[in-house]
């Protein structure tokens, strides 16, 4: 069954939406652990500085990619994918830093993995959505 166009359209929105609301909470429990006081950093307990920093930092870059895709960007899919691929990196080398006898907490392996799903999903209706729509318009139509 093909999709039409408003489905896309709705699905390309909701991703925009997910992105920027992911981005904003990340943001926010991020900056809560780096910036706070030193009960916050307690709580977080045996958390990975690297993957902390680059998830704080990864969060503005998931709100620019909210608003490259709620614009129907072909930027936004490319740094959708770039997300995605970096996100997966800083797992890998989590991974090596677990390997290595480093301590964590399963939460981080749990949030690592919702990220790579999500922005594998994301990056996923994105191209579907906006670039092959895109692909089939003429080229004045593009942005």
């Amino acid at each position: 069954m093909s999709t039409s166009s408003p489905q896309r359209g709705i699905a390309v929105w909701g991703i925009s939406l997910l992105a920027a609301g992911f981005g904003l909470l990340t943001l926010k429990e991020g900056g809560t652990i780096l910036f706070g006081d030193e009960a916050a950093r307690a709580a977080a307990g045996n958390y990975v500085p690297f993957v902390l920093w680059f998830n704080f930092l990864a969060g503005f870059a998931y709100i620019l990619a909210g608003a490259g895709l709620w614009l129907r960007q072909r930027w936004g899919v490319w740094l959708s994918a770039a997300i995605a691929t970096a996100t997966a990196l800083t797992f890998v080398a989590f991974g090596v830093h677990i390997y290595s006898g480093g301590a964590f907490e399963l939460r981080t392996v749990i949030a690592m993995s919702l990220r790579m799903l999500v922005w594998v999903a994301i990056t996923a209706i994105a191209w579907h959505g906006l670039w092959r729509m895109k692909s089939a318009m003429p080229a004045r139509d593009m942005r």
